[in-house]
């Protein structure tokens, strides 16, 4: 009988220990097992926020370079058509300049013309009333001459 109240120790004590320390210990051991888990979705699911954040960046970052790029080419081009339309007013500008230049000088061409042929008309009147002056004063004195000629002629 010693046998049969051994047994029944055992029983009566594995029930015990089953309500008060084998349950309340896998309860905690559960409990710690959802929060470990828990734990872990939290960071799965805060690196996968973070994944996602990071495509957003990285999306929005070739985004900005794109834009950048497209602005510093339409910079190149605005710059480039202002340089064209400056060198194209210049170009003009300078054209202007020589047109009015060259009519500058075809005026002071007919003007110094027109100057040289009075300077020449008046050389010429010059030179023609020396040579009529000259060829007069001959003709006088010839006369002279040939009268005075004369007139000594008869004073001797």
């Amino acid at each position: 009988m010693g046998l049969v109240w051994t047994i029944i120790n055992l029983i009566v004590l594995f029930l015990l220990l089953r309500h008060f320390l084998i349950n309340p210990v896998s309860n905690i051991m559960e409990q710690r097992r959802k929060l470990i888990a828990d734990g872990l979705q939290n960071a799965q699911d805060t690196q996968d926020e973070a994944n996602r954040l990071k495509a957003e960046y990285e999306e929005a970052l070739s985004g900005a370079k794109k834009e950048s790029a497209e602005i510093v080419d339409k910079a190149r081009i605005d710059a480039r058509a202002e340089y064209d339309r400056i060198v194209g007013e210049a170009g003009a500008k300078a054209g202007n300049i020589i047109e009015n230049a060259k009519e500058n000088v075809r005026i002071e061409r007919e003007q110094t013309m027109k100057e040289l042929q009075s300077q020449i008309a008046g050389l010429a009147i010059a030179s023609a009333e020396k040579i009529v002056g000259d060829k007069e004063q001959n003709i006088y004195d010839q006369f002279l001459g040939e009268v005075g000629g004369t007139d000594e002629d008869t004073d001797k």
